[in-house]
């Protein structure tokens, strides 16, 4: 139905509206395409993206040379944000691809080499490694900057990373950023603990709660209304926000935005699950259930198990090779997720306390937490109530800094 209504909106005979018994269709007057009235009113009240907005950017990018930063999810009606600039005649002289790469195939944490694109010949210029930030050599023949990545709305999710340091070297080299901004699938609610700066990292840049309420659009907001960006540069910043879209809105993600990321549930279940990645603990990457289930080889009393082996998108992972007891959250009903769920964390916790060590990357789970307060709770065995309430500071101050950048009601 997309392809004929895709159609439809672009074509240039006229529709009318006929009654077909209780019905009602409407129809182009050649009588070529029918389509029922109720699709069509729903077509044209989804969210529509940036990216599908275009059209309002076009005039400043004539004479232009243009970097796309961007990755698989650089899509609409399934061709790529580049194909398309070239198809409308910009010059894009190359491609900036952040973690995963540009069609969003390696592993998390996974070194991505600079390459050519085989389908358009243009330079791929990895962001992710040792080169996380666009240095002025690669944008010395860039003249303006388009983003457009799926985000997922969590603050360990290294895109917004990403984002901070394109602006960042655009602020320091005069160049122009526009932000094609789109959904977040976990826009409806605020929650985690506010990032301590002393645990700031690639996974954790900014004092934010671990989800955060905001598109991507907003967020690049925020970081150059809030002075984000090394020595409080500016960057010269156009969002092009969406339309039919507020944070209540739910946006089924038309493709993955990262492997293991591979269904509305995993998005969902993310902000919760991702905790374990700095603990013993298998969150279902090398299954085909990646961030839908968990578990390990020494959880008691359950009966669901799993056995993470070598996959694209998971070569390694937590107990590889090893038969895991665990849960299976695959029929949880993720659209009523509201808040992170701790009961994961404090019944692993509460299973391996005395059997084996839970959080044995210190490190990197604090700064997954975005402090090394959570890990001690945790030790100490504070209820979901204790933890829960030593947030709340921070996300009502949060919330007041928030309020500032919000393009959706």
């Amino acid at each position: 139905m997309s392809t004929f209504l895709a159609f439809f909106l672009n074509s240039c005979v006229q529709p009318s509206v006929r009654k077909f018994g209780n019905r009602e269709t409407i129809v182009l007057e050649d009588d070529s395409i029918q389509i029922r009235k109720a699709d069509f009113v729903a077509y044209k009240q989804r969210p529509i993206l940036g990216i599908e907005r275009l059209h309002l950017v076009l005039d400043s990018l004539k004479d232009k040379r243009v970097a796309v930063v961007g990755n698989q999810t650089s899509m609409i009606n399934n061709v790529h944000l580049v194909d398309t600039l070239l198809a409308l005649k910009v010059n894009v002289v190359k491609v900036f691809a952040p973690e995963h790469g540009f069609r969003g195939e390696a592993d998390a944490g996974e070194k991505v080499n600079n390459a050519i694109d085989t389908k358009t010949g243009l330079p791929l210029v990895s962001l992710y490694g040792n080169n996380k930030k666009p240095s002025d050599e690669q944008l010395a023949d860039v003249d303006l900057v388009i983003f457009d990545i799926q985000d997922v709305g969590v603050r360990f999710y290294t895109f917004i990373s990403t984002l901070h340091y394109v602006m960042e070297a655009c602020a320091e080299n005069n160049k122009k950023v526009i932000v094609l901004d789109r959904p977040n699938p976990n826009a409806r609610y605020i929650d985690g603990p506010v990032l301590d700066m002393e645990f700031h990292s690639f996974v954790g840049m900014h004092p934010v709660p671990i989800v955060y309420g905001m598109t991507i659009g907003e967020y690049a907001m925020m970081i150059n209304g809030e002075g984000w960006l090394e020595d409080c540069q500016q960057c010269d910043l156009r969002i092009i926000p969406c339309k039919n879209y507020n944070h209540n809105t739910f946006y089924s993600l038309p493709i993955p935005p990262s492997p293991n990321l591979k269904t509305d549930r995993a998005i969902a279940l993310y902000p919760s699950l991702c905790l374990f990645e700095g603990t013993t603990v298998s969150l279902g990457r090398g299954t085909d259930k990646p961030f839908e289930i968990y578990g390990h080889p020494r959880f008691s009393d359950t009966t669901f198990q799993f056995i993470p082996v070598p996959m694209p998108g998971a070569k390694t992972s937590t107990q590889l090779n090893k038969r895991c007891y665990g849960y299976d959250l695959s029929t949880v009903d993720y659209r009523s997720i509201n808040k992170l769920n701790l009961d994961y964390l404090i019944n692993a916790n509460h299973l391996l306390a005395d059997s084996a060590v839970f959080i044995n990357q210190n490190s990197f789970f604090n700064k997954l937490a975005g402090n090394d307060i959570l890990k001690e709770q945790l030790h100490n065995c504070l209820s979901e109530q204790e933890i829960r309430q030593s947030w709340q500071k921070g996300i009502e101050e949060f919330k007041e800094i928030r309020k500032k950048y919000l393009l959706y009601d």
